[in-house]
C-alpha cells in the first residue's frame, strides 16, 4: 500500500507541475482526491488493515493528501496570475486616467421620444373614445394590401416599396393592416387606433427612413363625413402641439379611402420659409386620410350601405420632428445617447 501511495504522490505532483489550464488542474484533483479518486480509494480501504498498520498508513495517506492539495493550490495561483497578466497585456487599460463617469448619482434611464409621444397620442385618443389595437409587424399580403383594396398588380403597390419574405409574407408597410384585423373582431359603431412600427424599402434622407412609426386610426358609424375627420385631426394636433397649428387639406389618392386627402402641417422647423425637412416647400406631409372605401368595409364584413367611416395614417416620426424641432429623421434610430438625453 505504501508503494501505491508513493506512486500516486509522484505521478500527481508531476501532472500538477505540467498542467497548463485551470480545467486540466481540476481534472487532476478529481481523479486523485475526488469521491472516486485514487487516493480516496486507498483511504477507504484502511479498514481492512490491522490497527497498527491502519495508524501508520492513515498518517502517511493524510501527509500525501496535504502535499497534493498544497501543490494544487500553488499551481492554481500560478495559472491565475499568468491568466491575468496575459489579459492585461492583451487589453491593457490605464484605470488612473480621468474619464467622464458613465453613471452619476441620481442618474436614470431615458424613454425614447417615439415611446413618449406614442403613449401621449394613445391617451389623447382614448380620451375621445378610441380603442388601442395592435397587430403583427410581419404581415400577410391579404391584410397589408388586398383587404385594403389593393389587389395583386394594383399600381398602388408600387407606391410602397416592400420588404418581402421568402414565404410570400412581408414587413408591413403601414399600420392600416391593424384596422382590417380590428374590423374582423369589433362590431360597429367603433373608434380604433393602431400605433406601431412600419417598414419601407427606400433610401433615407432628412425626412425619410426605411423604418419608422405610424398611428393608423379609423372611426365607423352612421353618416360619417369629412367634417368629422377634420374635427378629430384638429383636436389631435391641438393636443400634441398645445396650440392651434396651420394645416391644409389637399386631394390625395389612397386605394383604401374615397375621397382621399393629404393633410399637411406648416413646417415648424423653418416656420414655412423652406428647409431640408419640408423640401423647401414650407409644408410637411403628416396625415394621409379620407373616408373609408366601401370595399374596405366589405372586407371587414361591414355593410357600406348602413355604415360609413373615416381613416387616417399619422406619421409619428415627422410629428415628433415638428414638435421638438428635430431636423433629421435619422436621429431616431441612430442610437446616439446624446440625442436621447434631450428627452
Amino acid at each position: 500500500m505504501e508503494q501505491a501511495l508513493n506512486k500516486i504522490k509522484t505521478t500527481t505532483l508531476e501532472l500538477v507541475g505540467s498542467s497548463k489550464t485551470l480545467d486540466e488542474l481540476e481534472a487532476i484533483r478529481v481523479r486523485v482526491l475526488g469521491r472516486k479518486g485514487e487516493l480516496t480509494g486507498i483511504l477507504r480501504s484502511l479498514g481492512s488493515l490491522t490497527p497498527e498498520e491502519r495508524a501508520i498508513m492513515g498518517k502517511r495517506s493524510n501527509e500525501i493528501k496535504r502535499e497534493i492539495e498544497s501543490a494544487l493550490d500553488a499551481r492554481k495561483e500560478e495559472l491565475n496570475s499568468a491568466s491575468i497578466e496575459g489579459l492585461l497585456q492583451k487589453d491593457w487599460i490605464d484605470l488612473t486616467l480621468d474619464r467622464e463617469p458613465l453613471f452619476t448619482a441620481g442618474a436614470r434611464g431615458y424613454q425614447h421620444p417615439i415611446s413618449q409621444i406614442q403613449y401621449e397620442i394613445e391617451d389623447i385618443f382614448t380620451s375621445m373614445g378610441f380603442q388601442i389595437l395592435d397587430g403583427p409587424e410581419a404581415e400577410t399580403d391579404y391584410y397589408n394590401f388586398e383587404a385594403l383594396n389593393i389587389p395583386a398588380h394594383h399600381p398602388a403597390r408600387d407606391m410602397q416599396d416592400t420588404f418581402w419574405t421568402e414565404d410570400g409574407n412581408l414587413l408591413r408597410t403601414h399600420t392600416s393592416a391593424i384596422q382590417i384585423r380590428g374590423m374582423e373582431k369589433i362590431d360597429p359603431p367603433f373608434r380604433v387606433v393602431g400605433p406601431g412600427r412600419v417598414f419601407r424599402y427606400e433610401s433615407t434622407d432628412a425626412s425619410h427612413e426605411n423604418t419608422f412609426y405610424q398611428v393608423e386610426g379609423m372611426m365607423v358609424d352612421k353618416e360619417i363625413s369629412v367634417s368629422h375627420l377634420i374635427f378629430f385631426m384638429k383636436e389631435l394636433l391641438r393636443e400634441i402641439f398645445h396650440r392651434d397649428v396651420k394645416i391644409r387639406l389637399r386631394p390625395g389618392y389612397f386605394p383604401f379611402v374615397e375621397p382621399g386627402f393629404e393633410l399637411d402641417i406648416n413646417c415648424l422647423i423653418c416656420g414655412g420659409s423652406g428647409c431640408s425637412v419640408c423640401k423647401q416647400s414650407g409644408w410637411v406631409e403628416l396625415l394621409p386620410c379620407g373616408l373609408v372605401h366601401p370595399n374596405v368595409l366589405r372586407y371587414g364584413n361591414i355593410d357600406p350601405e348602413e355604415w360609413s367611416g373615416f381613416a387616417f395614417g399619422l406619421g409619428m416620426n415627422r410629428l415628433i420632428m415638428m414638435r421638438y424641432g428635430i431636423n433629421d429623421i435619422r436621429h431616431f434610430l441612430s442610437g446616439d445617447i446624446r440625442f436621447l438625453k434631450q428627452f
